[in-house]
């Protein structure tokens, strides 16, 4: 009897496994199609990623879903062949599927060091440090920059990493946020439910890389690096909000 039992029970892992890479693949899938043909991504500046070493990829982050972490892991996997490690918070790693794909795409969990033993091994590092403030946006303030949150560069200035300004263009189009609904956040324990669409809009999407701002040296004191790391977080903000306002004067229209 305790045979049989181990035995089904191996038998529904396996197919728990099974069904768990099903999903991943279909997800996978999905924002292949979505990139290439519903929002017929573009990205521009692919050369300012370094080819090795460490660097911070700071971007906006925007639209209801925050649709643009998979979009640009997605990007930095298919053109430079360089995983893209991004923080995330708890909650994504405890949706079914999506938390599974991140995590093997890369995603790390959210940490007060941001990825420091990755950037210490040369690896690829993103952040959106307006945080969920930024999906918080109501429609009429998209693209307007949330004060960032400087710990990605107090961290950039221990490990010594170039920040690289990036922004993404279309994802306010495509998920907009025309409000919220408390009682469904409370319910499913979200940080927010927001009124959006059901299923993205085709919005155009461009995805731009600006040139990296270098770390400054390491201060020796305390209060030097906190300094330091200040200053490079407005400057990468204001890096970050010039290139967003530059990329939708481009646009006739969202959806061209």
């Amino acid at each position: 009897m305790i045979e049989v039992l181990g035995a089904a029970g191996a038998e529904l892992r396996n197919v728990k496994r099974l069904l768990g890479d099903a999903g991943e693949n279909a997800w996978d899938q999905l924002l292949d199609w979505l990139v290439d043909d519903w929002f017929r991504l573009d990205v521009l500046g692919l050369e300012n990623i370094p080819a090795d070493g460490p660097a911070v990829v700071v971007a906006n982050h925007s639209g209801a879903w925050g649709l643009d972490a998979f979009v640009l892991q997605k990007v930095f996997a298919r053109s430079l062949r360089r995983p893209l490690h991004i923080p995330a918070a708890p909650l994504v790693f405890r949706f079914p599927v999506i938390g599974s794909y991140a995590r093997k795409n890369g995603a790390i969990p959210l940490d007060p060091l941001l990825g420091l033993e990755h950037l210490n091994a040369g690896e690829l590092v993103g952040v959106f440090p307006e945080g969920i403030s930024g999906l918080e946006k109501p429609f009429r303030k998209r693209y307007r920059l949330r004060p960032f949150s400087p710990g990605f560069a107090v961290t950039a200035v221990r490990a010594g990493a170039p920040v690289v300004p990036v922004s993404v263009i279309g994802a306010e189009e495509a998920c907009p946020r025309m409000g919220e609904i408390p009682a469904l956040a409370r319910f499913f324990g979200l940080p927010c439910f927001p009124v959006t669409t059901v299923f993205p809009l085709p919005s155009k999407w461009l995805v731009t890389i600006g040139e990296p701002i270098p770390a400054p040296p390491r201060p020796e004191s305390f209060a030097g690096r906190s300094a330091a790391a200040r200053r490079l977080c407005a400057e990468s903000q204001t890096a970050v909000q010039t290139l967003v306002d530059r990329e939708r004067r481009k646009r006739d229209t969202p959806f061209w």
